[in-house]
């Protein structure tokens, strides 16, 4: 009627009106009922012709995978499918008929055959990794402890073994060598240190105007003795001395002049040093300031 404006309301009893008129049509005899649920026996047998034919042993017909782990249906008509696989095929073909054998009005049952077969299949093939890794094993040390009886192959044998023996040595001698290199370091570190220490006690190397004026500083009545024997000195040689104290001084001892500008007899000096040789000082001290020293011998 024009001008009345229709509403289409959602209705949930409109979603069961082609099953109701199904149902209807059924008990009229228009079209044939679904069979009966089978019994437990009729699904034995059903069952027993799918281990038969190796349904589960075989892909999934629809996504031609393993079935595995996943869940998996049988059908009454003997076929093997993913559930998820046949749900979609339901749906998209809207329609409920085998994919195979085009079977209507079919019966589904869960199975685990082929999870179990997948089981199965797995722990075989971790046996045969876990009894081949054995066996390598047993064969390799077998070849590394029984020489072969072929000339060739044996003397191959005894060649790998001096190279194993020859690898080990080498890596014994590796961790050897890092200690000597760490020992070496180390000594070369103490001789530096002992090194600079001398050098900062003893000082640079005087020049022959450095001895000159460390000699005119030890020109004083004070030193008219040696301080280790306590003995005269010898007089130094000049211009004034007359040829019977030239005489005497060519028989005394030789003076020897340390930087400190202190004189001792040469040979005195010499036994200090000699009796000296044994302590934990690694150089010389002058026995009045234990300053280390350099020594210039002076001819009387």
């Amino acid at each position: 009627m024009e001008g009345i404006i229709t509403v289409d309301v959602y209705a949930p009893w409109k979603s069961s009106i082609p099953h109701m008129v199904e149902v209807c049509a059924q008990k009229l005899g228009l079209f044939e009922p679904p069979p009966p649920p089978l019994s437990s026996d009729e699904w034995e047998n059903v069952k027993q012709r799918s281990i038969r034919q190796g349904d589960s042993v075989q892909p999934c017909p629809i996504c031609k995978e393993e079935f595995e782990l996943r869940p998996q249906v049988l059908l009454s008509c003997s076929h093997v499918f993913h559930r998820a696989c046949l749900q979609a095929f339901e749906k998209f073909t809207n329609k409920k008929t085998c994919p195979l054998c085009r079977k209507n009005q079919y019966q589904t049952r869960v199975i685990h055959d082929g999870a179990r077969l997948f089981k199965i299949k797995c722990a075989t093939r971790v046996q045969a990794c876990w009894r081949a890794h054995v066996v390598r094993k047993w064969y390799q040390d077998l070849r590394r402890k029984v020489p072969p009886t072929d000339a060739k192959l044996r003397r191959k044998f005894f060649e790998e073994k001096f190279t194993e023996i020859n690898h080990r040595i080498l890596c014994s001698y590796n961790t050897d060598i890092e200690d000597l290199f760490w020992e070496i370091d180390h000594c070369l570190a103490t001789n530096r240190s002992v090194l600079q220490q001398l050098e900062d006690r003893c000082g640079r190397e005087l020049t022959e105007d450095d001895w000159e004026k460390i000699q005119i500083q030890a020109l004083h009545p004070e030193t008219s003795e040696c301080p280790i024997c306590l003995t005269p000195l010898p007089a130094s040689s000049d211009g004034h001395q007359d040829p019977s104290e030239t005489r005497c001084s060519q028989a005394s001892r030789e003076r020897a002049l340390l930087p400190c500008s202190h004189v001792f007899h040469h040979t005195c000096l010499l036994a200090l040093e000699e009796f000296s040789l044994g302590d934990s000082s690694p150089f010389h001290a002058c026995p009045l300031c234990r300053s280390g020293y350099q020594k210039k011998i002076l001819k009387c």
